[in-house]
C-alpha cells in the first residue's frame, strides 16, 4: 500500500500515518485498499469494494461519524475511491443553553410560587417556594430531551444539548428541544432516537408523580373571581394515585409537574410529521407512515369539534394541535440514508408499547380554566 502525502500542510508523515490508520481498520473489511492519498485534510482510499455501496455506507457511516469524519464513495478515472473528510463542527454556543436554562428556572419558579398562592410583587421572598416545582418540571422535560441526546450519540449522530424555552405560561415554560444536525443513517437509528425521549420522559414523570403525591396537597383559598385550573388526570396518573392511596382532587405542584410530563408525552407521541410519534411511525412503516401523518390533523380536528360541540367542554388544545400538525404533516419527513433496513421485532414491539403508554397518558379534556 503506497501513501501519497502531497499537500500535507503542517502534518508530518507520522501524523498523517496515524490519521490513516485510525480509519483504515474500519475501511479494509469492505474496501480492499491498494493506495492511500492525503490532500488538504482529506484521506483518499483507492481500492476495490468487496460489497455493494449501500452496505459500505451503512457499515461505515456511524464509525466514521464517531471519529469526526464523513465520507463519499466515488469513481475517478475508472478507480473506486473512498474519500474521508473531517467534519468541521460549528462550535457549540453552550452559553445559549445555559442562559435559556437559567431563564427557565426563574419563569418556572415564578409559576411554581403562584401555585403556592404567593404574590411575588407583594412578597418577593416567597419566590423560593416555587423551587420544588422548578426542579420537578425541569427534570421531566430535561430527561425527555437527554433521552434523545444520548440515543443520538450512540448512533454517531450530531445533535445539540437541550434548549429550555422560558415562557410566561401557567407552568413557566414551553418545554425543551434539541437540534439535530446532519443526516439520519437508517430507520433503526431514527427509531432509537425518537423512542428514547418519550420513554425516558415517562419514567421521569412517573417518578415525579410518586414524589408529588407523597407530599401534602396545596389548598389555596377560593377568592371570588379567581381563575383556577381544573385538570383531568390520565389513566397512568390515576393508577399511581391508587397505589399511593391519595387523591388527585388537590395536589402538590410537584405532582402537577408529573401530570404536565404526561401531557407533553401525549403531544410528542402524536404520529405526525417530525414529532416523536411521527419519527417512530416513519421508522416502523417507512413511506406508508405519510398516510397516517396526513390523517392525524383531521382526526384531531374531529376530536376537537366533538369535545366543543357535543361534550360542550374545552377542546381548544386539540383544535390548536390539529392546525399545528397539518403544518408538520405537509412538511413531510426526511428520508433516512438507508431506508431499506426494516425494524426487528423487538423494536416493533417497543414502538407499539410506547404508543400504548402514550394512550395511558391521554385525557380527553386535559385542562379547563374556571372562575370562582
Amino acid at each position: 500500500m503506497a501513501k501519497n502525502d502531497s499537500n500535507s500542510g503542517h502534518l508530518d508523515d507520522q501524523q498523517i500515518e496515524a490519521l490513516v490508520m485510525n480509519l483504515y481498520g474500519d475501511v479494509h473489511p469492505f474496501f480492499k485498499v491498494y493506495e492511500v492519498g492525503y490532500v488538504d485534510g482529506d484521506i483518499y482510499f483507492y481500492g476495490v469494494p468487496t460489497t455493494d455501496k449501500q452496505t459500505i455506507t451503512n457499515s461505515l457511516w456511524g464509525k466514521f461519524g464517531a471519529k469526526g469524519y464523513r465520507f463519499a464513495l466515488v469513481s475517478e478515472l475508472g478507480e473506486d475511491v473512498l474519500i474521508a473528510s473531517p467534519i468541521h463542527e460549528v462550535p457549540e454556543r453552550i452559553w445559549i443553553n445555559v442562559v435559556l436554562a437559567i431563564a427557565t428556572v426563574f419563569t418556572t419558579m415564578f409559576a411554581g410560587a403562584a401555585m403556592f398562592g404567593v404574590d411575588i410583587f407583594n412578597e418577593p421572598s416567597g419566590f423560593i417556594k416555587g423551587l420544588p416545582f422548578t426542579l420537578a418540571i425541569m427534570f421531566v422535560l430535561g430527561s425527555h430531551e437527554m433521552g434523545h441526546y444520548m440515543a443520538a450519540k450512540m448512533h454517531g449522530m450530531r445533535t445539540s444539548l437541550p434548549y429550555f424555552i422560558p415562557f410566561p405560561t401557567f407552568i413557566g415554560t414551553m418545554g425543551a428541544v434539541i437540534k439535530h444536525r446532519g443526516i439520519i443513517p437508517n430507520r433503526r437509528a431514527l427509531f432509537d432516537v425518537a423512542v428514547a425521549g418519550p420513554l425516558v420522559g415517562i419514567v421521569a414523570s412517573v417518578i415525579v408523580t410518586f414524589i408529588g403525591l407523597s407530599l401534602p396537597p396545596v389548598e389555596l383559598p377560593a377568592d371570588p373571581g379567581a381563575i383556577m385550573i381544573d385538570i383531568q388526570t390520565p389513566l397512568l396518573f390515576d393508577g399511581i394515585t391508587r397505589i399511593m392511596g391519595s387523591t388527585s382532587e388537590m395536589m402538590h405542584p410537584v405532582a402537577f409537574a408529573g401530570w404536565v410530563g404526561m401531557l407533553v408525552t401525549v403531544l410528542n407521541l402524536l404520529p405526525s410529521g417530525q414529532l416523536d410519534g411521527g419519527h417512530i411511525m416513519r421508522a416502523m412503516l417507512g413511506e406508508r407512515a405519510r398516510k397516517v401523518s396526513l390523517m392525524m390533523p383531521m382526526l384531531l380536528g374531529a376530536l376537537a369539534l366533538y369535545v366543543i360541540f357535543v361534550l360542550e367542554q374545552n377542546g381548544g388544545i386539540w383544535l390548536f394541535w390539529s392546525f399545528f400538525l397539518l403544518l408538520f404533516a405537509l412538511a413531510g419527513h426526511p428520508k433516512p440514508l438507508n431506508d431499506e433496513i426494516i425494524l426487528d421485532n423487538k423494536r416493533l414491539a417497543l414502538g407499539i408499547l410506547t404508543f400504548i403508554l402514550g394512550i395511558l397518558c391521554f385525557t380527553l379534556v386535559p385542562l379547563t380554566l374556571v372562575m370562582n
